[in-house]
């Protein structure tokens, strides 16, 4: 059986560069679903598909050619051969990909194609519902979360190095909006798995979050054994 590890929970709660670290550390796949939501959003825009045309994004996702690219420590995402790994990451994306993500016929089409991904090797599945439903069955499960208060700076702070002048209130009110939207749909809205390990990651570094994630998966042998390495 695979091993699947599941990281799941909020916008700028650290999943993200906690499940790279991670994945990188166990020598694994890294899944960024996240990111393939926002490249459905992306082609969604592209070919002017509306959140009403269920049928046309279910065939948009079928016909979808993602691949992630290893990219020495980081992983790129192309549609085809082209590199989409910046056009996906803007505040549009954001909300877009939020969006196409509650419509029933996305999701069944990207959790076919996520759970393929799985039958391939170990990975680590970073997202909102990788332990709920697209791998309920993962060998571990942990949920990472903070207040939105901490996870607005968060996001204030990679934008403003991006270059964008936004303000941190705006950040903070698109987060409320996110989570919201997020939380409240009707097809796998975000929460932890009831088996999931929550981890408040506000006063954390993410050296931190990855010991205790480590000392979880394999205890006593991430300091001075294989995991280390």
């Amino acid at each position: 059986m695979k091993r699947i590890i599941t990281i799941d929970g909020p916008v700028a709660s650290g999943k993200s560069t906690l499940s790279r670290l991670l994945a990188r550390r166990l020598n694994i796949l890294y899944l960024d679903t996240g990111a393939m939501y926002r490249a459905v959003a992306l082609q969604a825009k592209r070919h002017g598909v509306g959140p009403a045309e269920t049928s046309t994004l279910r065939e948009l996702c079928r016909n979808l050619d993602l691949r992630f690219v290893p990219d020495g420590e980081n992983t790129r995402l192309c549609i085809g051969e082209e590199d989409v790994s910046l056009a996906i990451r803007t505040p549009e994306m954001d909300m877009r990909s939020s969006e196409i993500s509650a419509i029933k016929e996305v999701r069944e089409a990207m959790t076919d194609l996520q759970r393929k991904i799985g039958q391939t090797g170990d990975l680590v599945a970073e997202g909102r519902d990788m332990g709920t439903v697209v791998f309920p069955n993962a060998e571990h499960k942990f949920f990472l979360t903070a207040p939105v208060e901490v996870r607005a700076e968060r996001r204030h702070e990679e934008r403003v190095n991006r270059g964008e002048a936004v303000s941190l209130d705006e950040v903070q009110r698109d987060l409320q909006q996110r989570d919201y939207q997020d939380e409240t749909r009707p097809i796998a809205p975000l929460r932890p798995a009831e088996d999931a390990r929550i981890i408040d990651t506000a006063t954390l570094k993410p050296d931190q979050v990855l010991d205790r994630i480590l000392e979880e998966i394999s205890p006593g042998t991430h300091e001075n054994g294989y995991l280390s390495q």
